[in-house]
């Protein structure tokens, strides 16, 4: 490796040029053997400008891959590492069977059951099956190419490189890795709103004993875990998106904001690159670690991001079992045996553990999702999962597409041809001035007439209350069927994904599609891919209003992208805030009674509340009271009694609406918020960045934004501190990118990682985009080559393998 600063255009060609004339590998593209590293002599080119943001330069997809494995190790390596251990199913064994894995790769609450899980798709040779497919159904040429790359790049950097990061610097778990191991990760990813959610129930299902008192799950209480299980509202990951179309910007073209809310730690952290194949591909944006594509960004001619969707991407077939045998299931009156699989465990200390798992033709039988949704399995009954993302590998493939892609139709070509996205929206802008939304997920074909005809007692009451179908698995004619424009039997075709082009403007903000602009509602489609006409979210409610003003306005540019990133506007505070703040005031005594039943003086409350400017600025006095009071309410209160005007589809954006400070839970959460907050030793009119922020060197770093009831679009989730106040983000604003064009052929681009390339305490991309990001500033892009080249920090590294 050599690292050397250049700062001249003349070296840039030099660059380019010698990148052009390096020699082709000879190594093939499928990815197959788990035995050794991957290697091939690859190499690349990385320029590294402001923040550590790396364009990669390469000759060929191998190479590029080789260009962001190393990339990516240099930056990450110990979480790159810790994922690479889970697809491995080794975390027992270094960690032990009982410690947390994290929720970066799965569901699962211990090492040991991910560890079974991950072993037995390891032992199944299930990914190596779905790397033998033929594209379009299987990944193409160029994604295992490019997983290739990225094993080779990730072993280069280990082993020409010391690792700094203390959280894995002398750890014998950091080892050299495989193409296979690469794809497991990604496997992994794409299951994660499936098999994921089910680990725990795939591997403790067990056949009921002699002794076993069969039990049944409550229709009521299940349809209600459902439907808190897959609501958005409490979820790790979500995302605001908006684009707008050149009807309402100044110059004609589209403009995108991307503002994607994901876990400030661990392995789905977000990191920025630029990928350059010279007359290929060149394209920038953010990756989640351990991918070797682009997943959010922008080429020269449109722009993207994604949002968390609303499709509910798993369904369970109740299976009706042989009165003789519990692990046979009867279909069409006659029994299917089901498939054992054994995985064996070795475990840190102790004896390996082995348990068997029960595969039907669905499926995996699970024994729930998570502890509040149990599903028993009975002498006569047990549960399949259904996950169609278990076959599917090709989520690289769409993005590669979006990549290349030339504008909005070519973003929709991609989702079309290769149908590899799971759990997420498109939204999507383009110079040429159009602007699209499509809900193309990779989802059960449950059609409402299915549901409506194969339900069981406990499905009719899941589907309409989350999109749970339960399916009767001892009917035949029961299967989901197909599409004939779907590249997998028992999904959605793309004709019926919903789809919204050209409007002013298109927004998502983790709601169903229906009220993606409010002009033009979205209707028509199945339960399965969410709600038409029902209640929106707050943040779904605020950015609407926010949008649709922007639109109205007209003449926008990427400043008024940049300014709506950093409103910090508070809509739960313009619906109640006035309102809480004259019912303080009129309390007699100016007390209220708190949840211990102790009086509590509230008078100096009702005069911060009222002084409060609406917002979530780390200078906002009395935003902290307001964020403390409204979390207890809305957890004590119902949603359906908190307003006196109910929800109305004829206005979903400005109903519901007036609080009903009459509620006793109104005086107990105002009485609890001034006791928290006095106890903690915090003043009732603090500046919010007094006590929301993160500590990075020792050093605390204010940050604004708040949390998803208030229904702010700077979306933060913060962990709560009783003598500090917020202390830790935990998940929200990552990525951020508000892309645009103007009548060059490069895009006006201006990004924000929140958290910064490196996770290295001793890397100086540690904190330094979260400091922009406290002080509410962006990274301009260098997209095009004389910007990478005018950087007067710019780094070259030469990267290639020492065979």
């Amino acid at each position: 490796m050599r690292n050397r600063t250049r700062r001249t255009a003349a070296v840039g060609i030099t660059l380019l040029t010698a990148v052009a004339l390096l020699p082709s590998s000879g190594a093939g593209a499928a990815v197959s053997r788990d035995a050794r590293p991957s290697g091939g002599g690859l190499h690349a080119t990385i320029r590294y400008t402001e923040y550590g943001v790396p364009h990669i330069l390469a000759k060929d997809y191998a190479n590029l891959g080789f260009g962001t494995g190393w990339a990516q190790a240099a930056d990450q390596v110990c979480t790159l590492a810790d994922g690479y251990l889970t697809v491995r199913g080794e975390r027992s064994r270094h960690f032990g069977p009982d410690a947390s894995p994290g929720s970066a790769l799965s569901s699962a609450s211990t090492n040991l059951a991910s560890d079974l899980y991950f072993r037995g798709v390891r032992e199944a040779g299930t990914v190596e099956k779905l790397l033998k497919q033929p594209a379009p159904a299987g990944p193409s040429r160029r994604s295992k190419e490019l997983m290739r790359g990225f094993a080779a790049g990730y072993n280069a950097w280990l082993k020409q490189n010391r690792i700094t990061d203390p959280a894995c610097a002398k750890a014998d778990w950091v080892r050299p890795i495989t193409a296979l191991d690469v794809a497991r990760q990604g496997f992994a990813v794409q299951v994660l709103g499936g098999q994921g959610r089910g680990i725990d129930g795939i591997t403790a299902a067990a056949p009921p004993g002699a002794k076993d008192v069969d039990r049944a799950p409550d229709p009521r209480r299940t349809a209600k875990a459902a439907r808190e299980l897959f609501s958005a509202q409490d979820a790790d990951m979500g995302s605001n998106a908006v684009a707008f179309s050149g009807r309402t910007t100044a110059n004609g073209k589209g403009l995108l904001l991307g503002n994607p809310h994901y876990p400030w730690q661990g392995g789905r952290r977000f990191w920025q690159s630029q990928q350059t194949i010279p007359g290929e591909l060149n394209v920038s944006g953010a990756s989640l670690l351990g991918t070797s594509v682009v997943n959010i960004g922008f080429n020269g001619d449109v722009a993207w991001s994604h949002t968390v969707a609303t499709g509910v991407t798993l369904n369970l077939h109740q299976l009706t079992l042989d009165p003789a045998d519990p692990t046979s299931y009867l279909v069409d009156g006659k029994p299917r045996k089901m498939t054992k699989r054994t995985v064996t465990v070795p475990v840190k200390g102790g004896a390996p553990v082995t348990r068997t798992q029960w595969w039907t033709r669905y499926g995996p039988v699970v024994t729930g999702l998570g502890p509040q949704l149990p599903l028993p399995w009975s002498s006569t009954t047990a549960y399949a999962l259904n996950d169609p993302n278990a076959v599917n590998l090709r989520g690289s493939d769409t993005d590669l597409g979006f990549g290349t892609a030339r504008s909005t139709a070519g973003i929709l070509k991609s989702l079309r041809d290769t149908q590899g996205l799971p759990w997420v929206n498109t939204v999507a802008a383009d110079r040429h001035g159009h602007s699209l939304l499509s809900q193309s997920q990779v989802l059960p074909r449950i059609t409402d007439d299915l549901a409506q005809r194969c339900s069981t007692a406990l499905g009719k009451v899941t589907y309409p209350a989350s999109g749970v179908a339960v399916l009767d698995g001892s009917r035949g004619d029961c299967a989901l069927g197909s599409d004939k424009d779907a590249v997998q039997p028992g999904i959605f075709g793309p004709s019926r994904m919903p789809t919204l082009k050209d409007a002013p403007y298109a927004e998502n903000s983790n709601d169903s599609a229906w009220l993606t602009n409010a002009d033009r509602p979205i209707t028509g489609y199945e339960r399965i891919f969410g709600t038409i006409g029902t209640q929106r979210s707050m943040r779904t409610r605020g950015a609407v209003e926010d949008v649709a003003a922007m639109a109205e306005k007209g003449d926008l540019t990427v400043a008024d992208l940049q300014r709506q990133q950093f409103a910090n506007r508070v809509p739960a505070a313009d619906l109640a805030a006035d309102d809480t703040a004259k019912a303080c005031a009129a309390l007699p005594g100016g007390t209220a009674t708190g949840s211990d039943g102790t009086a509590v003086d509230v008078s100096r409350a009702c005069m911060v509340l009222a002084r409060w400017d609406h917002a979530m600025d780390t200078d906002s006095r009395g935003a902290l009271l307001f964020d403390r009071f409204w979390r207890k309410l809305t957890a004590a209160v119902p949603g359906a009694q908190l307003w006196k005007v109910p929800f109305s589809a004829a206005d979903p954006v400005r109903t519901p609406n007036t609080l009903d400070t009459a509620l006793p839970g109104f005086r107990t959460a105002l009485a609890d918020a001034v006791t928290e907050l006095t106890a903690a030793g915090i003043a009732l009119d603090a500046p919010l960045g007094a006590n929301q922020y993160v500590v990075r060197d020792g050093e605390r770093i204010p940050v604004s934004g708040g949390t998803e009831s208030l229904g702010v679009w700077n979306k933060v989730e913060p962990n709560w501190d009783a003598k500090a106040g917020y202390t830790e983000v935990v998940h929200g604003t990552s990525h951020v990118q508000a892309v645009g064009w103007t009548e060059g052929r490069c895009p006006k681009a201006r990004t924000l990682l929140s958290y910064s390339q490196s996770s290295n305490p001793r890397s100086p991309h540690f904190s330094d985009q979260t400091k922009l990001y406290a002080e509410e500033r962006w990274v301009t892009s260098r997209f095009c080559e004389k910007d990478i080249l005018a950087d007067p920090a710019l780094k070259v590294v030469r990267a290639r393998e020492h065979r």
